[in-house]
């Protein structure tokens, strides 16, 4: 004889007698197929209502295929034996779903005919509600069970709950053995962690404290530097302007006072000419040469004095430059204090993830207490299998709370992983910034130098042009002398000839003698002019500046040259 169990589900069912009230009852359906095949292979089926709750209660009802022909007859079925057991299991499978609805529509009904459930037979009606009727789909007796019957099916019964209890204690064994292993894993992976952590903490301070105080040497000596730089540069400007200023003036007053001089000599010149036109034209001729060179020089002047404004709308610049990085320095020191707030936030986040740490540790040990407490039960109360069932679910639940809690960990350890990433990133982006401000503020050193550069061309230029007024002036003196030795000689001449005869004698060495006074002839005074300092000498890589020498040599030899004409006119 074998069975083939086909259903057993528990199945609330109405439960219906007279004079009594309608109640409902959870009934355990239990529904095989029995194959007999001696002395003759058939089929019986077999439906069994049990109660978990009450051991004695107990009704079968077994069909065979001839029982099945009668009750197909009787209550109008349309299926064969061999499809009833899957068709009664549909309709069971419907009442369950309806069964936590307020108004189900399909319902299971036992009704009985004695006021009281106690050894009287019974039927289950599987009854269909709508709003007109309600239909019974099917309808089965089911007859108590005798004493033998009732007798094995709790040692049945009994043989179940030693099989699932060995189950149980197996499993919670094995339970036990995993959690163990989980919790010495999870705790070797903890301590792990904790390592790793203040290891992290310990490096992050240390890299943090050498970098803020590496920022802020730098930026110490930054500010030091750049206001160095800044005084010397506005006191060397200063000493410049004040130096040029000096100099033009002094220049402007030499030039002024050479030229009153000139125009004093020029009237002296012109109230003393006579008969000397063509020579008073040649000195004019110089004097004109010379307000030229005068002019050019207050040109020179001029120019330089634009290059002094335009040297002083540079060096305004370069001092809105100076503000425009000291700002930019704020700015950095703002955002280096945003940085070590962040850091404070991370350390306090830190400091969260070892209390929750702390607080995990605690609840694993009462998790470890509890489940003492738990093994002492099992091995006293062997009858609380249910409980114990619903215990384990609670374990198993809070061990995916605690893996879930130590994901979330690693989780945050990556994000602050991320973050520190990120603020070293941060770090060397100020750097980089930093060092730009470095070479930006050589690049202004270097065109500071180039100014210097220029203010040094322009004061050789300076130099240059006063060398040039020295060389002019030195021409025009010793003009005048041989001026006034000529006119002397003139007037040596004319009261000689007036008492006594002129007595004129060239000398061997080609001097001029009048009234035995010597006087240099032209060959004397060429080489004594060629002798005279000149631009063009001194200076052989500028030649548009050695014209006005040139020419006044030759106008001095011109000069020269007219006065034998003006002796032998007189």
């Amino acid at each position: 004889m074998a069975a083939e169990r086909l259903f057993n589900r528990p199945v609330w069912v109405q439960v219906r007698c007279p004079g009594c009230e309608e109640r409902r009852l959870n009934v355990r359906v239990n529904i095989e197929l029995l194959s007999i095949s001696n002395p003759v292979h058939k089929k019986d089926l077999a439906v069994r209502l049990t109660d978990d709750a009450d051991p004695f209660f107990l009704y079968n009802l077994v069909i065979s295929e001839e029982d099945f022909q009668s009750l197909k007859s009787q209550q109008g079925l349309l299926v064969d034996f061999s499809a009833f057991p899957q068709k009664f299991i549909d309709l069971l499978q419907q009442c369950i779903q309806e069964q936590n609805k307020d108004i189900p529509r399909f319902l299971l009904q036992l009704v009985s005919s004695a006021s009281v459930l106690d050894h009287t037979p019974v039927s289950l009606n599987v009854v269909e509600t709508n709003p007109f009727k309600h239909l019974t789909h099917l309808s089965l007796k089911f007859l108590p069970g005798n004493d033998a019957e009732i007798k094995k099916f709790l040692a049945s019964c009994l043989k179940c709950l030693k099989e699932d209890k060995l189950m149980l204690e197996e499993k919670l064994r094995k339970t036990e053995e995993d959690l163990t292993r989980q919790l010495s894993y999870t705790q070797q992976s903890l301590s792990e962690r904790n390592r790793e952590l203040d290891k992290l903490k310990h490096e992050w301070t240390s890299h943090t404290t050498a970098l803020t105080n590496k920022h802020s040497q730098e930026l110490t000596n930054e500010k030091e530097r750049a206001l160095q730089a800044q005084a010397q540069y506005q006191q060397q400007h200063e000493q410049q302007k004040k130096e040029l200023e000096n100099v033009h003036q002094r220049s402007v007053q030499q030039l002024q006072n050479r030229l009153s001089e000139l125009e004093v000599i020029n009237k002296d010149l012109t109230e003393r000419r006579y008969k000397g036109d063509s020579t008073v034209r040649e000195l004019k001729a110089k004097l004109s040469g010379i307000e030229d060179e005068c002019q050019r020089a207050k040109q020179e002047v001029l120019s330089l004095r634009r290059e002094n404004t335009t040297l002083d709308a540079e060096c305004h610049e370069k001092e809105k430059l100076v503000n425009q990085l000291q700002t930019r320095v704020a700015v950095l020191e703002q955002e280096i204090k945003d940085k070590d707030q962040l850091v404070i936030r991370t350390k306090e986040v830190l400091d969260a993830t070892q209390e929750q740490k702390v607080i995990l540790e605690e609840s694993t040990e009462k998790k470890q207490s509890h489940i003492e407490k738990l093994e002492a039960t099992i091995k006293s109360l062997s009858a609380e299998l249910l409980k114990a069932n619903e215990i384990i679910k609670k374990l198993q639940g809070d061990l995916k709370t605690l893996m879930s809690k130590l994901k979330l960990k690693n989780t945050v350890t990556v994000q602050q992983e991320k973050l520190l990433a990120e603020k070293e990133e941060r770090l060397q982006k100020e750097q980089r910034e930093l060092q730009e401000v470095g070479q930006s503020l050589r690049m202004k050193e270097q065109e500071v130098c180039k100014l210097q550069e220029q203010l040094e061309t322009t004061m050789q230029k300076l130099e240059e042009s006063k060398q040039l007024l020295k060389t002019n002036e030195n021409v025009i003196t010793w003009l005048n002398k041989q001026l006034n030795e000529i006119q002397m000689a003139k007037k040596l001449e004319t009261s000689a000839s007036a008492h006594a005869g002129v007595r004129t004698a060239i000398s061997p060495h080609g001097m001029v003698s009048t009234n035995g006074r010597p006087f240099p002839a032209q060959e004397s005074v060429i080489p004594f002019l060629l002798c005279m300092p000149s631009r063009t000498l001194q200076n052989q890589h500028t030649p548009k500046p050695s014209a006005p020498s040139v020419q006044h040599r030759r106008q001095a030899l011109g000069l020269f040259c007219l006065v034998p004409n003006v002796d032998g006119m007189k």
